[in-house]
């Protein structure tokens, strides 16, 4: 796959990464090595989940801007994925322009996190900050124009270098504070202008993802945490006026020429000098809910289609049944050893002990048919480069042209980033389509929510194609109050432990086989799990340790 000799080192024993850092939430990652290679590995989700008991005996209304609460990233996903699951319960469809408008805010959202991820979480797992100090500042501009249409200014790149040096000869390093960089590593390999390139868009991407930001709260009203959604469609009437349509546009097309100008030629060079993790990192088996409707009761008019892949066979795609998800929790620290329907989900934590190898996450471990999945970017550009989706082939084809390696490497650490790229840009180019269609309709349509009640009895699911995988709510209702909700989240599917049947999760699976040049500073194991975009936030929250109590509050 690559010439480049991957460094590893001679040694054997067990590694321990806790906390897991540049993530949402609390995680930790044991690894046992033999001869510098991981061989078995376990992912620890170290804080109690307890949404889904907040929660019970509560309005069904509630639950969109309780679970949305999460963490403060993606939160609107967790907010659509229960209003879609309560519209699921009533039965309700929703207005065209409320779709539109819910599609826009999620384009954004995938803009924002997208940028965040590449940035600001998982490019320190290859840029060497450091070695930007040595970097000729007219090269590195000669280097950025090579690999965009942007103009690119050799003073820029040296007042970011200056600024750069005056941050580290203060010995206040901030985010890069302990970096695994710091005082070399045979791991990294960009070169001293290629890091700068890299860091001056690492400082750049922090004001863009603003933007993004700031567009989703035009027609979201806030961010994070938006206040628009309703079951039955959206209460945003503003966002039918010209003036807000044109803050909104003007928002998005910032963001979108920083995306095709700058990450995704910021992909591409990082990715052309890291080719050799095309060979780590993959996992077998992937699973998408698509993403993107046309219809939100109709799963085959979203723009991403859903669909499962077993074993990397692109030649035949499963479609996705919600009976067969199941969360298994024979090795996670709550009661019982049974797996579940999410509508029959149980939520009873019971701590053992932290390094136990039986039970040892706070995680649940979803499974689809008893197998492991992967979910997430790279399970989407999967499934939709099998179908044949015009957009997203064309991209990855291109991705795969300029590094010069075929399909199999996206079964990687690397063709999971790339992925993620690939969606970032088809989900952005794909964005201005919505909105002409959302501008072409206002004036024959109007109307963006329904009116509806909620039922007196009921259940329903919402589905989400979150940035970070395949996100889903359950919600069971009895004597109009919420008797049950389930959260299956990206992480859960992810980094969740092993399942009753010992199955590996897809991060423990992709963990295994990479090689490890310092125990003492193992970035590889960072390159591979950061590349799934961890949010332990969304899947683990607060106990007591000592008493293993859940805490309750009261919301004033």
């Amino acid at each position: 796959m690559s010439t480049i000799q991957t460094p590893k080192s001679t040694f054997t024993g067990p590694i321990v990464v806790d906390p897991l850092t540049r993530i949402e939430g609390h995680l930790r990652i044991e690894v046992e090595v033999e001869d510098g290679i991981i061989k078995n590995a376990y992912s620890v989700g170290t804080l109690f989940r307890g949404l889904e008991v907040i929660l019970k005996g509560r309005d069904p209304r509630d639950a969109q801007h309780i679970t949305q609460r999460t963490c403060g990233v993606c939160t609107y996903t967790h907010a659509l994925a229960s209003t879609r699951a309560l519209e699921d319960a009533i039965g309700v469809t929703i207005p065209k322009n409320a779709t539109y408008i819910r599609n826009l805010v999620l384009a954004m959202l995938y803009m924002h996190d997208h940028i965040v991820h590449f940035y600001h979480l998982h490019a320190l797992d290859f840029v060497d900050i450091t070695s930007a100090l040595l970097a000729d500042p007219a090269k590195a501009s000669q280097l950025a124009s090579s690999i965009s249409p942007r103009p690119a200014k050799t003073e820029d790149f040296k007042a970011v270098q200056d600024t750069l040096k005056r941050f580290v000869e203060s010995g206040q390093l901030g985010p890069f504070a302990n970096a695994y960089f710091l005082g070399g590593h045979p791991a990294y390999y960009l070169s001293p202008e290629a890091n700068l390139v890299a860091t001056a868009h690492y400082l750049e991407a922090l004001r863009v993802q603003v933007l993004a930001a700031r567009g989703m709260a035009v027609f979201g009203a806030k961010n994070p945490h938006t206040q628009f959604l309703v079951h039955g469609g959206v209460t945003c009437y503003d966002a039918l006026s010209k003036e807000r349509i044109a803050e909104f546009e003007n928002l998005y097309k910032q963001t979108r020429d920083f995306i095709e100008q700058v990450y995704i030629p910021d992909l591409l060079l990082v990715a052309s000098e890291y080719k050799d993790w095309a060979n780590f990192g993959g996992t077998g088996n992937f699973l998408t809910f698509g993403e993107f409707p046309e219809n939100e009761r109709n799963w085959d008019t979203r723009f991403f289609k859903p669909g499962i892949i077993y074993n990397r066979d692109l030649s035949k795609i499963d479609p996705v049944n919600p009976e067969h998800i199941a969360e298994h929790v024979r090795h996670s620290w709550y009661e019982g050893d049974k797996a579940l329907h999410p509508y029959e989900g149980e939520t009873k934590p019971l701590f053992t002990s932290m390094g136990d190898k039986d039970r040892y996450s706070w995680m649940k471990a979803p499974r689809y048919k008893d197998s492991a999945m992967e979910v997430g970017p790279l399970a989407q550009v999967l499934v939709s480069y099998a179908q044949g989706h015009s957009e997203v082939t064309s991209a990855v084809d291109t991705v795969l042209k300029h590094l010069n390696v075929g399909a199999e490497a996206l079964y990687s650490t690397l063709g999971r980033t790339a992925a993620r790229g690939v969606q970032a840009l088809v989900t952005t180019k794909q964005a201005d389509a919505w909105l002409d269609a959302f501008k072409g309709n206002i004036g024959r349509d109007n109307k963006i929510a329904e009116n509806c009640d909620v039922p007196d009895d009921g259940e329903g699911v919402g589905f989400v194609g979150a940035p970070r995988g395949g996100l889903s709510h359950w919600i069971r209702i009895e004597n109009k109050k919420i008797a049950n909700f389930q959260l299956v989240v990206p992480s859960t599917w992810n980094l969740g432990p092993r399942c009753n049947q010992g199955k590996m999760s897809a991060v423990e699976e992709a963990l295994v086989g990479t090689p490890v040049a310092d125990p003492k500073r193992p970035v590889e194991i960072l390159r591979t799990v950061h590349s799934f975009d961890p949010c332990i936030a969304c899947a683990v929250h607060v106990i007591d340790g000592c008493t293993n109590e859940v805490h309750k509050f009261t919301i004033l």
